[in-house]
Formats: structure tokens, sequence, C-alpha cells
């Protein structure tokens, strides 16, 4: 379904465009602002991309889908990221990312109702001796045990 991005979402897309000098090598450095700012980038959003850089619009989609970095949907508040790479998975992450899906009642890729959280997971930290870890934010956890899970998401469930 498409999003109807409000004049003033439009504007700061194009000022970013333009302080990029509208070039299309600097379209990753466009993708990255302009995610910073709103948080993700919908097709809508690649469509004035790919409109000021007078490129095609499946250019920039597929620099976006590309990029593990870029997101097309909307993060929650509190982006919750598990690592999956080879010390974390052997010691258990893969337990500790069903006891988040559980708990938030989300699945990988997904949103809470509230906004508050997201699920995703990631390759490498690179905090192996702390594995199994999760980020939230920028916060790492390390030595995670089932049971942590939920005394994690309770100390940002009140904001």
């Amino acid at each position: 379904m498409a999003e109807k991005l409000s004049s003033c979402v439009v504007e700061k897309i194009k000022a970013i465009c333009e302080k990029f000098g509208n070039k299309p090598g600097e379209l990753i450095n466009i993708l990255h602002e302009s995610q910073h700012e709103l948080g993700y980038l919908p097709i809508e959003v690649q469509a004035i991309i790919a409109e000021k850089l007078n490129i095609p619009v499946n250019r920039v989609y597929g620099v976006v889908t590309f990029y593990a970095f870029f997101n097309m949907t909307p993060k929650g508040k509190h982006p919750i990221s598990v690592c999956m790479g080879t010390a974390c998975y052997v010691r258990g992450s893969e337990k500790v990312l069903d006891e988040f899906k559980r708990t938030l009642g989300i699945d990988v890729g997904e949103t809470t109702a509230d906004g508050k959280f997201s699920l995703d997971c990631l390759r490498c930290v690179g905090a192996c001796g702390l594995a199994p870890v999760a980020m939230i934010g920028d916060k790492v956890y390390g030595h995670l045990q089932l049971s942590d899970v939920k005394k994690i998401i309770s100390e940002f469930s009140n904001d």
C-alpha cells in the first residue's frame, strides 16, 4: 500500500539530494542521510530520489535491497538485533531469538503494534567472547540466557 508523504518530508528528501549535487554517484550517501532523517526508505522516497538524480527507480530500489543497512519498513523505537554468527549460534542465540519472538509476539522483520520494538538478526556483532549477544539500539547485551529477555524488554517498555 502506497504511503502519502507529507510535503515537509518531500522537501527534506529533495534538499538531501541537492546537498549532494543531485549526483547519481552520491546515491548511497543520499540514501544513508534520507534513512537517518526518516528511519526507513519507503518506495515513495526512492521515487523522489530517482527523479532528483535522473536515474531509474529500479536502480535506487536495487541499492536499497542489496545493502542490509537500508530498511524499506519502519523500525521500532527500540530495534532489537540478535546475533546469529557462529559463536553466538553455537551458544544458543537461536533459542534467545525464539524467546524474543515469543515475548514480543512478532517475527523477524516485524515491529510490535505499539511501534516500540522491531526484531532482526545479524551476522556478527564482533563481541564473540560475550556470546550469545543481542543489541537494542547501540547497547550490547552479552552472555544472554532465556530468562534475560523479559528483563531486557522491561527496561525499554515504559518509554
